[in-house]
């Protein structure tokens, strides 16, 4: 027999035929004792879950017909029976979709832990793969709005360990289709972007890694009113430095990367080539916020102000004088041409 709710909640025999279960409710008493994992769900609780706080005169009654149908349905192999104000559902070592689900996700975690990455994906994979669309889907909304937010939070974090096994495993740029899609479902799910900026980047698409970034800094700001945290937050600056530290996940091998284009010449050329980055992947925000960014992430440096009071900045080397206006400086870059300070 087989028990499933990553999807709509059904049971198997083992024949793998599907066991037939009376709508809704019927099964919303199957999940919430699944759920329980041995312990008793009392009449109190199975009542608000089936009815919300509006249950019938016959709410006793009808919770027993439903039991009873259920021990009818399921047979002798698992045990349902009365505890006390409730009822307790020992399906002993029947298969349980979700508990598949989270041993393979502990031994996913502990292969990624210790650095074995194809392990670690494959375990993974099996584990989402046992996802048959939305979690409790035939249930009522009730138990719907209880439980699922806990499982889709579960199913989320296993993806975000895939990922990391995958970029790990040098697999970055077949990642980025589904990362951008994961990013556009679950905006502010700051890890997610963080590993979409990591796989534009080995992907040789720099600029892109930065606008990722901006674009999630301006939704968390407008959301809920917060700047990005320290991990999207440090592959940004990692970005902007070129850092060795993104081109590999801690411990895993060096994947095929296709590294940024770079031109030889005087520093003041690599400082302008990192403020086109970030001046393209800023735009359009106040030319304080850009130059402000600029000056954290050092790639500006404050000068004295010129003649007529204004900030000058400049970049690798006092040639590159950019003014405070980020149009301005976007030109300025763009022609390749130091700004001069007006005689």
């Amino acid at each position: 027999m087989e028990f499933s709710v990553l999807g709509l909640v059904s049971v198997k025999d083992a024949r793998g035929a599907e066991v037939g279960l009376d709508g809704a409710k019927q099964r919303t008493v199957l999940a919430a004792l699944l759920l329980a994992r041995g312990r008793v769900v009392t009449d109190a609780r199975l009542s608000t879950l089936l009815w919300d706080w509006n249950p019938p005169a016959t709410m006793s009654a009808q919770i027993y017909t439903y039991i009873s149908r259920l021990r009818k349905r399921l047979g002798p192999r698992v045990r349902l029976s009365r505890q006390g104000p409730g009822y307790q559902l020992d399906i002993g070592d029947t298969r349980f979709d979700l508990v598949e689900f989270e041993r393979l996700t502990r031994q996913a975690r502990s292969a990624l832990a210790a650095s074995r990455f194809d392990s670690a994906a494959r375990d993974f994979e099996a584990a989402l793969a046992l996802w048959q669309g939305p979690a409790l889907g035939n249930v009522t909304e009730a138990l719907a709005q209880l439980e699922v937010p806990g499982l889709e939070e579960a199913r989320t974090a296993a993806l975000e360990g895939r990922v990391e096994a995958d970029l790990a495993l040098g697999r970055h740029q077949r990642l980025v289709p589904e990362l951008t899609s994961l990013v556009t479902e679950l905006p502010l799910r700051e890890r997610l972007r963080a590993q979409l900026m990591t796989a534009l980047y080995r992907s040789g698409r720099r600029a892109d890694a930065l606008a990722a970034y901006q674009q999630g800094r301006r939704i968390l700001a407008h959301e809920i009113g917060v700047d990005p945290g320290p991990e999207l937050t440090a592959v940004h600056q990692a970005v902007l430095t070129d850092s060795p530290e993104l081109l590999t996940g801690p411990g895993g091998p060096q994947p095929a990367v296709v590294r940024p284009t770079r031109t030889a010449g005087p520093e003041h050329v690599r400082g302008r080539e990192n403020l086109l980055a970030l001046v393209h992947s800023s735009l359009p925000v106040r030319g304080e916020d850009v130059l402000a960014a600029m000056v954290r992430a050092g790639l500006l440096k404050v000068r004295e102000p010129g003649h007529d009071g204004t900030p000058r900045y400049w970049v690798g080397e006092p040639s590159l004088l950019v003014p405070h206006d980020s149009a301005e400086c976007a030109a300025c870059a763009l022609r390749a041409e130091p700004y001069m300070e007006s005689a």
